[in-house]
């Protein structure tokens, strides 16, 4: 029997590593699961210490508006890793805390396993240092990452990207509504749903011939959409952004693995992005990329509009939602999406991780 500690700060990663947790069982029915997640890991069995909702902290000013919550949740994790005795701590995404949690592990001789690394070819790659000291296995899931490590002599397992089991081969599952939808994707935390929410809803007056229709993120209450709404009656579609998705005609994206997800689905989006200014100011001069988006950075070419900051404003919208909706658009758009897609690998990843880690 094996115990793991399993370590989340967002949804994307809840469903991941709930995945996970699943095909371990299989592997080995009797292990155990304790640690920082969501309901969907709680669902296949975890005991859940903390829920991400309450370490979901976006951007370099709101990480510092916190810093005392965040310090409280350190002490908590800490405490209770020491309590159960894992024999293995799984870090999934969130570097800001888990990074930290490796360094820890490392002083008590825990094994520890990174699933969703660090991006650190974004910025910080200091963090690769940390990541050789303090991290027995990497586990990425974006192609470009193997090469990556192995150029920093770090060896890293790629094993195709999780998503693929999920959304490759989907069944459509149409949502009932008289005209087209524009699916609207303001991201899972509430800063960046507040910071972006308000510029998709502007497109509404605009595009009258289309059903524009929310994901709501697991985690945030209808309550706070509607508050950003105001008067509109824009429909919720509550953790149902898969069936959302399939029956768009188009969608406005939040940077993040939602933008993978609408091209996997082969979704023609716009991909916006707003933060505070400070944030925005501090990332310009810490984070040296061409693109924001997972789909062109792994295309390594420009796929989908990315409307940054000042740029993403009505005018910008509108102009980029227009060219989207038109055929010829569209069809280019889902080519440089299938080229993408055979980057990512075969289905099955997840099962593939849990043999490797249950392995080691």
């Amino acid at each position: 029997m094996k115990k793991y500690y399993v370590l989340v700060g967002e949804a994307s990663g809840d469903m991941h590593a709930s995945k996970l947790i699943k095909e371990l069982l299989k592997i080995n029915s009797k292990s155990q699961f304790r640690g920082f997640g969501g309901d969907l890991m709680a669902s296949e069995g975890m005991l859940l210490t903390k829920h991400y909702r309450e370490l979901a902290f976006m951007g370099f000013w709101e990480v510092i508006k916190n810093i005392v919550v965040i310090l409280k949740n350190f002490k908590i994790a800490k405490n209770d890793i020491l309590k159960f005795k894992p024999d293995v701590l799984i870090l999934v995404d969130y570097p800001g805390f888990n990074m930290r949690m490796a360094s820890f592990a490392k002083k008590y001789n825990i094994k520890v396993i990174y699933y969703i690394t660090p991006q650190v070819w974004a910025w910080k790659q200091s963090r690769i240092k940390s990541l050789k000291r303090n991290v027995d296995l990497l586990i990425p899931i974006l192609p470009f990452e193997k090469d990556f490590f192995k150029y920093h002599q770090l060896e890293a397992h790629f094993l195709g990207h999780p998503l693929l089991d999920e959304l490759v081969g989907k069944k459509k599952n149409s949502l009932d509504t008289e005209k087209p939808i524009i699916a609207l994707l303001p991201g899972s935390r509430r800063q960046e749903i507040k910071a972006m929410l308000p510029i998709m809803i502007e497109m509404v007056e605009v595009f009258k011939d289309y059903q524009f229709v929310i994901a709501g993120a697991p985690s945030i209450p209808t309550e706070f959409y509607r508050a950003l709404t105001k008067d509109s009656n824009i429909p919720i579609s509550t953790n149902k952004t898969y069936d959302l998705l399939s029956s768009a005609r188009a969608a406005i994206i939040t940077s993040g693995t939602a933008t993978l997800e609408a091209a996997i689905l082969r979704v023609p989006q716009v991909v916006c992005y707003k933060t505070s200014t400070f944030s925005y100011i501090l990332g310009r001069l810490l984070v040296k990329l061409k693109y924001i988006s997972l789909v062109n950075l792994i295309s390594d070419s420009f796929v989908v509009e990315e409307l940054i900051q000042s740029d993403c404003n009505k005018e910008n919208l509108k102009n980029s939602l227009n060219k989207i909706l038109k055929k010829k658009s569209k069809e280019s758009m889902i080519k440089k999406y299938n080229l993408l897609i055979k980057k990512l690998g075969e289905k099955g990843a997840t099962r593939r991780v849990a043999e490797l880690i249950s392995s080691r």
